[in-house]
């Protein structure tokens, strides 16, 4: 007993379909694997994350408002990378630590 049809037009249309499910499976994983690609690119490329951050105003004048860890989740669009010692510089003159990661804590302010 064979679950394949028994004369040779069924098999040649089985053949047929076999073959095209197998490119179609086929281009699936080579889509799969450029975005892989893509990704890992992606990745490599990507600039460090810094360790400081001051979020600036809106306007022309555009002057600091808060110093942000590197990663704070709160920290706006409108935002610099700075060195350390910018960031204490800022925090010494009056721009406010962010509440949340705390930035004044980490600079050593409290």
């Amino acid at each position: 007993m064979t679950d394949l049809p028994p004369d040779l037009p069924r098999l040649r249309t089985l053949e047929t379909w076999l073959l095209l499910a197998l490119q179609r499976v086929r281009d699936r994983i080579a889509d799969l694997e450029r975005q892989e690609k893509e990704r890992a690119r992606g990745e490599a490329a990507r600039p460090p994350v810094p360790d400081w951050t001051i979020e600036l105003g809106i306007g022309d004048d555009r002057g600091p408002l808060y110093v942000h860890t590197g990663t704070c989740h709160m920290a706006g669009h409108r935002r610099r990378p700075v060195t350390r010692e910018a960031a204490a510089r800022a925090i010494a003159d009056g721009v406010e630590a962010c509440t949340h990661c705390r930035a004044d804590t980490g600079l050593g302010f409290h």
